[in-house]
C-alpha cells in the first residue's frame, strides 16, 4: 500500500503572529514536491512541521494513514538535507554518510556496502577519505545529499539546499537531485524561493504566499495557468495592466483591450495579465491588417537583452513599461535594435484576467 502523506488544516502560530494558516495537501509516495514562495512565506515552516522539529499548533501531519504530529524528528524515520550542509567538520566523507548508520546499528559489512553505494550516486568514490573543507561547496552538498538518504529515509526534505551555491553548479545539481529522485523512487520534499528551480524539477509545486496555499498544480499548469495575480507574477514575468472590463472589452488608464474571455456584462475592476513571450512585435512597415486593431499599440525599444534562445525587449509605451520575448531567429530576421519604433499586438486570448484586490499587483 502507498504511503502517502497527508497535511490536513496544518497551522503554526507564534503569539498573534500565524506563520502557516490551514493548509491542505496530499503526497503520494515516489512524488517530488516543491514548495514556493517568497521569503516569510511559511515554507520552511511547513517543512520543520513534517520533520517534527517544529510543534504544530493546529491540525495534523499523517504518514502512512497514522498522525505523527506526537513523535519526535528520529521516529518520524524521515531525512533532511539543509542550506548549510551541517557536515562534520572532523569526520570525512565516507564517516559523514556512516555516520547516520551506526546511530541504527548497522553491521560493518552493511555499512561499508551502503557508503560505496552512496559515493557511487555522486560520483565521489576518490574523494571518500577527505574533510569537509578540503571539498567544493557542490561536493559538499552532495554529500550532505547522500548522508541522508544512506539510511534510506522513507521522505527526503530539502531546505533550499543548494541557494549558497553559484549559478551553473546550482543547475548542475538540481538536474541530479531530480535524477536521484526516479532512480530511487522517493518521495522528496523541495524548499525553494526560486522559480526556476521548481519548475524545472517538481512533480507538483505549492505556491505559498503569507502562510497559505494559493496554488498546487503541476509547473506547467502553474506557469500557463496561474489563478491569481500573485501567482502570474511570481512565478515567470508577467505584464499587468489595471482597468475596468465590461464583456470582452478592459478600458485601462491608456487603452482599451479586446479580451477573449466574455459573459460579464457589468463593469468590474480587473487586472489583466500576459506572458512577454505572448506578445508579437511588428515593425511600422509589416503588415498588420489581420490584427484587431484596439490591441496592437506603438512602442519604442528602450532595453535589449540577450538571453540566449530568446531576446527580450523593454519597451517604452506611453511611458509604461512593457516586456516583450522575441526568438532569437525572430529578432535577427527583423534587425530590431534598441530605440527602434515597432508595435506590439496582444493576442485577445493570451490575456489572463483576475478580480483586482486590494494589495494586490
Amino acid at each position: 500500500m502507498p504511503r502517502n502523506l497527508r497535511l490536513e488544516n496544518l497551522t503554526k502560530r507564534y503569539g498573534s503572529l500565524t506563520a502557516v494558516d490551514r493548509v491542505n495537501l496530499e503526497i503520494e509516495e515516489g512524488e517530488f514536491i516543491c514548495f514556493l514562495g517568497p521569503s516569510g512565506c511559511g515554507k520552511t515552516t511547513v517543512l520543520r512541521m513534517i520533520t517534527g522539529f517544529e510543534t504544530v499548533t493546529e491540525g495534523n501531519v499523517i504518514f502512512d494513514g497514522r498522525v505523527i504530529n506526537h513523535l519526535i524528528p528520529q521516529k518520524r524515520e524521515f531525512g533532511i538535507v539543509f542550506q548549510s550542509y551541517a557536515l562534520f567538520p572532523n569526520m570525512t566523507v565516507e564517516e559523514n554518510i556512516a555516520f547516520g548508520l551506526k546511530m541504527r546499528k548497522m553491521s560493518r559489512q552493511a555499512i561499508a556496502q551502503r557508503v560505496d553505494q552512496m559515493l557511487d550516486l555522486v560520483g565521489l568514490r576518490d574523494w571518500r577519505h577527505l574533510l569537509p573543507a578540503q571539498l567544493s561547496g557542490g561536493q559538499q552538498q552532495r554529500v550532505a545529499l547522500v548522508r541522508a538518504l544512506a539510511p534510506d529515509p522513507k521522505v527526503l526534505l530539502l531546505d533550499e539546499p543548494l541557494s549558497a551555491l553559484d549559478a551553473k553548479i546550482r543547475v548542475r545539481l538540481r538536474a541530479e537531485i531530480k535524477r536521484f529522485q526516479q532512480e530511487l523512487k522517493k518521495t522528496m520534499i523541495y524548499v525553494t524561493h526560486d522559480q526556476e528551480e521548481a519548475l524545472s524539477i517538481a512533480d507538483r509545486v505549492v505556491v505559498m504566499e503569507k502562510g497559505q496555499f494559493r496554488q498546487v498544480g503541476r509547473p506547467i499548469d502553474i506557469y500557463k495557468c496561474p489563478n491569481s495575480d500573485f501567482v502570474a507574477d511570481f512565478v515567470g514575468t508577467s505584464n499587468f495592466f489595471k482597468g475596468v472590463r465590461t464583456d470582452n472589452r478592459v478600458k485601462t488608464k491608456r487603452w482599451e483591450f479586446t479580451i477573449a474571455q466574455t459573459g460579464v456584462t457589468k463593469s468590474e475592476k480587473v487586472v489583466l495579465a500576459i506572458r512577454p513571450e505572448k506578445i508579437e512585435v511588428f515593425r511600422p512597415e509589416e503588415s498588420t491588417e489581420h490584427l484587431m486593431l484596439s490591441n496592437l499599440i506603438p512602442g519604442k525599444i528602450d532595453v535589449v537583452t540577450f538571453l540566449g534562445a530568446a531576446v527580450r525587449l523593454v519597451v517604452n509605451v506611453d511611458g509604461e513599461e512593457v516586456v516583450s520575448d522575441v526568438i532569437e531567429k525572430a529578432f535577427e530576421h527583423k534587425g530590431l535594435k534598441q530605440g527602434d519604433e515597432i508595435l506590439l499586438y496582444f493576442p485577445p486570448e493570451s490575456f489572463l484576467v483576475y478580480p483586482e484586490e486590494e494589495g494586490g499587483v
